[in-house]
């Protein structure tokens, strides 16, 4: 019999562009999961810029690009985090995911469990995303 992976529990959210928020309409941009046994923080995001265009033409394309970039920057942590990098995961994972009235905005979040945080994100990342 072999022996089963701990699995552990984890909370991930979906990053969604709205480019005209008073709309509501969005397109999925990236996910983020952490787990706290871990201390497993990342994100993934992919933008596809005929998408988010087809739901506004003029969309700023370079600004929801920035925000991605600064989404991940504040999930891997070290100097490009800016002043959350003194925060632990979980301190940025909460500021990631509150609620906000924005053009990149995350949505709610939801637990799972699993034995590999990295393998996880991907898979959600493959799921919600692409």
């Amino acid at each position: 019999m072999s022996a089963r992976a701990e699995l552990h529990d984890y909370e991930y959210a979906v990053i969604r562009a709205v480019p005209r928020v008073e709309r509501g309409e969005c397109v999925n941009v990236g996910v983020l999961l952490y787990c706290r046994q871990s201390s497993h923080l990342a994100a993934r995001t992919h933008l596809d810029q005929a998408r988010l265009l087809a739901l506004d033409p003029v969309a700023d394309v370079a600004a929801v690009r920035r925000a991605l970039q600064g989404i991940e920057a504040v999930c891997a942590g070290g100097p490009q985090a800016g002043p959350a990098a003194a925060d632990s995961p979980g301190q940025r994972f909460r500021w990631v995911t509150a609620p906000r009235s924005a053009v990149v905005q995350p949505g709610p979040v939801h637990t799972g469990l699993t034995a590999d945080p990295e393998t996880e994100l991907r898979r959600l990342f493959d799921q919600l995303v692409l």
